[in-house]
């Protein structure tokens, strides 16, 4: 699968459990098709106290979302939009696919 999403790229969760949300994407996990958003599908981990973490106890770890769940937040309008990619002066980059304009 063609992975059209970035870190730090701002997403809406359109189906599952967290549908409706927005967040900014952590982590591209593009072998497996899925992204990990802040504050999105989270669970409760048991953490054991460590020298990197002292404290340890019940944390809340944000879990891996499908790619195709999600659709890329516009950041001028503020609204869910449908991306493709286009060849542009022989650089491949992100287009909206209605309007034809650059994604950044």
């Amino acid at each position: 699968m063609a992975m059209l999403f970035k870190k730090h790229d701002l997403v809406k969760v359109v189906s599952g459990k967290s549908s409706g949300k927005t967040g900014k994407i952590i982590r591209v996990l593009k072998s497996e098709g899925r992204v990990v958003v802040e504050g999105l599908n989270l669970a409760k981990k048991h953490q054991r106290p460590s020298q990197k973490e002292q404290k340890g106890g019940i944390v809340d770890k944000p879990l891996p979302i499908h790619a195709s769940n999600l659709m890329l937040v516009d950041t001028k309008t503020n609204q869910p939009v449908k991306v493709a990619r286009r060849i542009v002066n022989g650089k491949r980059i992100r287009v909206e696919r209605k309007t034809g304009k650059a994604v950044e």
